[in-house]
Parts: C-alpha cells; sequence; structure tokens
C-alpha cells in the first residue's frame, strides 16, 4: 500500500475522533502537543487503526505513536499492498466520545549531615527535620546507596547515592546563581528524575519548592511565579517550550531539566570542588513546600505546607501503606499533583523503594507497557485509569484463544494497589482486586492536608466507604456553624493534626473558611458510620471532581459560551456508567443553528483551550435552562437530568 495512502486513511481516523476536518490534522502534527488528543480518545485512535488497517499494536507502538507519520512508518511495513479498503468513514458520524523563613543551613564546617529525621510516631513532629536526609540521605548512610531509586525513561537507572549526590549538586548551583537559602523555586514538574533532583536540591539549599504543572500556560505560569515570589525557576519540557518560557522569565535565575539530566547520564557533578555545604535543617513549623489547588473557586491557590507537616505524613500514611525497600513503585499521577508527589517521590524514597517513572502524557499503553516491562510490586494510580486498565484486559481475554487471558497479560508481580483522586466505587474496587489478585487501598487526601487522610486498610475492603483516619489525624463530621454531629448524620469533613497546611498563599478570606476549628474544612459532605468509618456523600459546592482534578464548572463554560451559535450553557456534574464522576454540558443553542457542526466547534474550543482533565464527557442540548422560582438557575434540576441521561 502507497505511504500517501496510509496518510490519507490514518488522517480521516485522527479527523473522526477529534471530530475535526481532515485539513486539520496535519501528518506530522503531535498528538499530544498540537491536536491535544486525550488518553480516551488515543485509545480509540488505536482501536479504529487495528480495525481498519486488521493489525494488532503493541502496547510499546501506541504508547510511542504521536503522529500520524509515527503510525505511518509503522503501517507501511506491516499492511499488504491488498490491505482493507473501508475507510473510517466521515469525520463527524461517531457517537459521542467518553470523553518563608529560611531554614537553618548548617557552617560548611560543620558535621556533613544532620542526622535523619526518623520517625517519631504518629502525630508528633521531631524539634527538627533534615528532609534531605529522611528521604535519601538516611538510606545512603545505612549502605544502601547502590539500590536503584528511580528508573528515568531518558537517564535510566540512578542509584540512591547518586541522587543524593546530585542533590547536593544542584543547591551548589543555586549558591553559584546567588539564590538565597528561604527563596521559592518554581518548578516545572515533568515527570523526570531531574524535578525530583529539583526538589531536593532546593532543600538542600534550604530554599521551597513550587511544584507546578509543566502543562500550564505561559500567562498561568507568570501568574504563579507572582504569587509566590519565585526567587528561582526549573524548567523542563519540549525545547520549544522551554526557549519560549526562558525568555519569559528571563528576569529570574535559571535551571534546566535537561542541564540535571545530562549530569546523571554523565556521572560528572556540575559544581566542582568547592564547599561541600551540608544540607538544611528545618524547623518542623517552617514552610518546606508550596503546592498549588485550583480549589472551589478555580482561581489558583498556594497550599503552605511545613517540614513536620511532610514528616508527620511519611510517618502516619506511611505506616498505613507500608512500602517496602524491596517494592518498586509505578503512579501514573503527574509529580505537579499531589497524589503523584507523595506516590512518586515522598513515600517510595522514604521507604527506599524503587520508582518507575512515565515520560510526558499518560496513557493506557504507556501503563501497560510500564507494568509490563518493569513489573511493579506497588501501583498508585486513580479510578479512571483502573477501569481503563480493566478493559484492556477483557480485550486481551477476548482475543485469547478459547477466552482465557494469558498470564503475561497480568501485572503477576504486583501486590498492592492504591487508588485516590476520586471516590473508587465498590464494584470498581472489587473488578481491580478480582483482576490484578491483589489487595486494593482506597485513599482520601487533599492538598490543605498533605497526602492522604483517610484509607482503607488493605487486608480490609470496607465497601461503602473511604475508610478510616490515618495515624495522627483527627477526623470529625461538622454542620454549618462547626460543631460535632452524631454518628450518622451528614455534616461537613474537617481534619485537624500536624499535616494540615499552614494554609493559604496571599488568601486571607479563603484562610478563613477552610483553616478553622484548629484544623481544615475539606469541602466534601460526609457521614461517619459505626465502627469510625467514613461514608462520602458529595462535595459541599458545585466543584466537579474530574479524575482528581478539581474543576469549578465555570472554566467550561466560560469556553464554550465563546463560541459562536451557543446562546447558554451551565455544566454539572453526572456519573458514568462506572460510578465516576464527569461533566455534563447543558448547551442552549441560538435559533437556527445546526446541531453538528456546533457541537464540532465547541469540541474543537475546549480541546484548545482546555486542559484534557477539564474537558465535558458529555454534551446535551437543550432548548432552555431551568430556573428557580426567584429566576435563579437550577442546578440541581440539571444534575438529575444528567443523572436519567
Amino acid at each position: 500500500m502507497r505511504n500517501t495512502d496510509i496518510h490519507d486513511r490514518l488522517r480521516a481516523i485522527v479527523a473522526t475522533v477529534l471530530e475535526m476536518d481532515i485539513e486539520e490534522v496535519p501528518a506530522d502534527a503531535s498528538f499530544q502537543q498540537h491536536l491535544k488528543v486525550d488518553s480516551l480518545e488515543k485509545v480509540e485512535i488505536s482501536v479504529r487503526i487495528e480495525r481498519d488497517f486488521g493489525v494488532t499494536l503493541t502496547e510499546e507502538e501506541a504508547a510511542a505513536m504521536d503522529s500520524v507519520r509515527d503510525v505511518a512508518a509503522l503501517l507501511d511495513s506491516r499492511v499488504p499492498a491488498t490491505g482493507p479498503a473501508t475507510g473510517p468513514g466521515v469525520p463527524g458520524d461517531r457517537d459521542e466520545p467518553a470523553a518563608a523563613t529560611a531554614p537553618t543551613q548548617p557552617a560548611a564546617s560543620a558535621a556533613p549531615r544532620a542526622e535523619p529525621a526518623g520517625p517519631t510516631g504518629p502525630g508528633k513532629a521531631p524539634a527538627s527535620v533534615d528532609l534531605v536526609a529522611r528521604l535519601v540521605g538516611g538510606h545512603v548512610d545505612a549502605g544502601r546507596g547502590d539500590r536503584v531509586s528511580y528508573v528515568d525513561p531518558d537517564v535510566g537507572e540512578v542509584s540512591y547515592a547518586r541522587l543524593y549526590e546530585a542533590a547536593r549538586d544542584y543547591a551548589g548551583m543555586l549558591r553559584t546563581l546567588g539564590v538565597a537559602p528561604g527563596s521559592r523555586g518554581l518548578v516545572l514538574a515533568e515527570d523526570s528524575v531531574a524535578t525530583v533532583v529539583a526538589l531536593l536540591g532546593l532543600w538542600w539549599h534550604g530554599c521551597v519548592p513550587v511544584p507546578v504543572s509543566p502543562l500550564l500556560d505561559e500567562a498561568r505560569l507568570r501568574f504563579l511565579a507572582d504569587d509566590c515570589a519565585a526567587g528561582v525557576v526549573h524548567l523542563d519540557g519540549v525545547p520549544d517550550r522551554r526557549q519560549e518560557l526562558a525568555a519569559a522569565f528571563g528576569h529570574l535565575p535559571q535551571l534546566t531539566g535537561d542541564r540535571v539530566r545530562g549530569s546523571l547520564a554523565s556521572g560528572a557533578p556540575e559544581v566542582a570542588g568547592g564547599e561541600m555545604v551540608p544540607a538544611a535543617v528545618w524547623p518542623p513549623e517552617r514552610e518546606a513546600l508550596i503546592q498549588y489547588t485550583s480549589g472551589s473557586t478555580g482561581h489558583p491557590k498556594g497550599v503552605r505546607h511545613s517540614a513536620g507537616g511532610i514528616n508527620a505524613m511519611l510517618d502516619g500514611f506511611g505506616s498505613v501503606a507500608g512500602l517496602r525497600p524491596d517494592d518498586a513503585v509505578l503512579c501514573t499521577a503527574r509529580l505537579s499533583f499531589g497524589y503523584g508527589l507523595g506516590s512518586s517521590v515522598l513515600c517510595p524514597l522514604a521507604a527506599g523503594a524503587r520508582i518507575v517513572l512515565i515520560r510526558g502524557a499518560v496513557d493506557l499503553y504507556k501503563v501497560l507497557a510500564a507494568l509490563r516491562r518493569h513489573r511493579p510490586t506497588v501501583f498508585c494510580s486513580v479510578p479512571r485509569m483502573y477501569l481503563s486498565l480493566l478493559d484492556a484486559l477483557d480485550r486481551d481475554t477476548s482475543r485469547s484463544p478459547g477466552g482465557a487471558a494469558s498470564p503475561e497479560s497480568f501485572p503477576a508481580a504486583l501486590r498492592l494497589c492504591l487508588s485516590a483522586g476520586e471516590d473508587c466505587p465498590p464494584e470498581l474496587a472489587d473488578r481491580i482486586r478480582r483482576a490484578f489478585g491483589t489487595e486494593l487501598m482506597n485513599c482520601f487526601g487533599a492538598t490543605e492536608v498533605m497526602h492522604v487522610v483517610i484509607a482503607t486498610p488493605p487486608s480490609e475492603p470496607m465497601p461503602g466507604s473511604i475508610g478510616r483516619p490515618v495515624p495522627g489525624v483527627t477526623v470529625t463530621v461538622r454542620d454549618d456553624q462547626g460543631r460535632p454531629v452524631p454518628e450518622g448524620d451528614d455534616g461537613r469533613l474537617h481534619i485537624a493534626g500536624p499535616t494540615v497546611a499552614l494554609g493559604y498563599l496571599n488568601r486571607p478570606q479563603e484562610n478563613r473558611s477552610t483553616f478553622a476549628d484548629g484544623g481544615a474544612y475539606t469541602g466534601d459532605l460526609v457521614r461517619r458510620l459505626p465502627g469510625g468509618a467514613i461514608a462520602h456523600i458529595c462535595r459541599t459546592d458545585d466543584v466537579l471532581n474530574l479524575g482528581g482534578y478539581k474543576v469549578a464548572p465555570d472554566q467550561i463554560e466560560r469556553v464554550v459560551r465563546s463560541v459562536d451559535g451557543v446562546a447558554e450553557c451551565s455544566v454539572v456534574g453526572g456519573t458514568d456508567e462506572n460510578g465516576l464522576e464527569q461533566a455534563v454540558a447543558f448547551v442552549v443553542p441560538v435559533a437556527g443553528a445546526d446541531h453538528q457542526e456546533l457541537r464540532r466547534a465547541i469540541r474543537g474550543a475546549v480541546r484548545t483551550r482546555l486542559e484534557s482533565y477539564k474537558r465535558p464527557s458529555r454534551m446535551e442540548f437543550v432548548e432552555m435552562l431551568p430556573s428557580t422560582a426567584t429566576g435563579k438557575l437550577a442546578r440541581y434540576r440539571l444534575r438529575q437530568q444528567a443523572v436519567r441521561s
């Protein structure tokens, strides 16, 4: 078959899935960077390629394809000249897709490193915290420096000793740049060992890391840098974008992920000779980490975490998770996401485990390939990814002779799965346990309380609840006046303990409403069950929980309303057939608008202007939006309609 024929058919497949004109799909356009293909869309593209070309793609092949040209090069050698002639159809004919004060810096003449601030019992903060020693240096001192800390797709295996040296070198580069201890460092947190080195190096130098998503646009990154008063920026990502951001932040000292990876690959230190300054020792109450969350308003809020809070989380949740030095951990959440930072950096490093990283956008095929290649013993993900994996295993079963899945179809090395980000329905949890043959921890947390604060013990599923408080955490259910309610009554979830954040950065009003009554309100409506377990009812506001990301409906509504032909729009939360929350957009078209063309225009707008997790999974056209007796929008009626449909 001629290569041009393959190109044309592939472009038509992509255009059909994305509801675009074929002219909008250049052969060399990156699926991730230019066409903004999300994980579900990539799965659908792969399935259609397999069906229409009569081939079976391996996980590695599907994970690697990032353009029509990539796929064409693969298919050109595999599709016979008389291959299937049936095209993918006309674009638009498909069904809807599922769519600070500085810490103490010891003098250079002091001992090389303070003793690691080891566990002191849940809820008890140590007198001081050497974060680098707690996470890495203690393992080196104990003679385990040759163990692998990270398996990085670009660098390969990195030992604990080399990770420790790289963090020390990074701190040296910060000193060379004149960055003062106590400064905040904005870190574009690519899923790379270079990001981990940046975090550790900033802590070593006594600086406060501010990890942020590398997918944010320049305007949002500028806002975050100004909001946290960044004194240094760590840049990473694709070269073109990195160059643009380097110019945008030209007024700040800069370090790059490429520089760190180059140093790790060569084994040569960036800062030769000079003073070997020991790592900073942090008072437990000092700000040591800022994580940004969109929160209920959709405006970014910096959450200020203390060094003692990080240490307490490792003691409390760490005792429940029970990670071991012989574990290999794979997490699908990005390092810029609180769940990802805890699961790919803090908890596994403290345990001395081996961590596998997936670079770039995470999709089903990359995860399957990583599971089968690296055979992790602990897998951390979100319910939606588990569901995709289960569907993939079901497809493997249907392809196998006699309908039995081959042994290699299952990640047999797994001993523990963790699910967080959104509630995992009991039926899905049961499917995960049966399919993977392993225990499952259902975890609940929030950025404002550091990491996981409620979890189901691995050996105790506790269906119908999100679990019990982890050691060191106090959970109460309270009414609107902050008074505890009786067992069995619904109320607001309140968390107290050392992992509660110091507060929001530059947000006094939100501080008063969230960090109150000796702890923090998470914005969730819950109920305490007999025995102390907590049942999650819903959010107390209109915020959507989409795959673990909190999304304000108006973020989606503004984009939809900007499309010509849209008179009004309202977005509410619904559930899919698996009980997972999804965004449903109710759209009122202007009179005479063509619904099919309008649907495609809306899809194009949200694709180019919203992150993939913010895109509505369903879109319904209605003549008008319902209102209350006082003329206000009746969102509750739309929620009811979303459930019925």
